[in-house]
């Protein structure tokens, strides 16, 4: 095997690990957020509209946050902020003051299944 099968072989494997792990935590959040850059799931939301002469700004303040980005070593944050002027789409998954559907102990097995599924690979 060349040393380029072996690197496409890694990369799969981690963003197979990565779409497993978004799956198993999407339900622990309230708001997904999408940037051209970034897919973010979090709690607590707060976005700014700057007006700007030409071209929209938006700040956006995140709380509890799960960053999809699979070279990272931890996806979960306590906070994130992001600066862009470029299209944001926030999708509210549930609504204020209701429970997430997932316990953390629920997502503690979901995680471990997800790890043995992968390890068998």
């Amino acid at each position: 095997m060349s040393h380029l099968d072996e690197l496409d072989e890694f990369e799969a494997e981690a963003e197979l690990r990565l779409k497993k792990e978004y799956s198993a935590v999407f339900g622990l959040f309230r708001y997904c957020v999408l940037t051209q850059d970034a897919t973010y799931l979090c709690n607590k939301l707060d976005m700014q509209y700057v007006p700007q002469p030409s071209y929209p700004f938006f700040h956006l303040k995140m709380e509890d946050v799960w960053v999809w980005d699979k070279n990272r070593p931890t996806r979960m944050i306590p906070r994130a902020e992001v600066y862009t002027s470029s299209d944001v789409t926030i999708e509210e998954l549930r609504g204020e003051g209701d429970e997430p559907v997932l316990t953390p102990e629920a997502l503690a097995k979901r995680i471990g299944e997800g790890r043995s599924e992968i390890e068998d690979l």
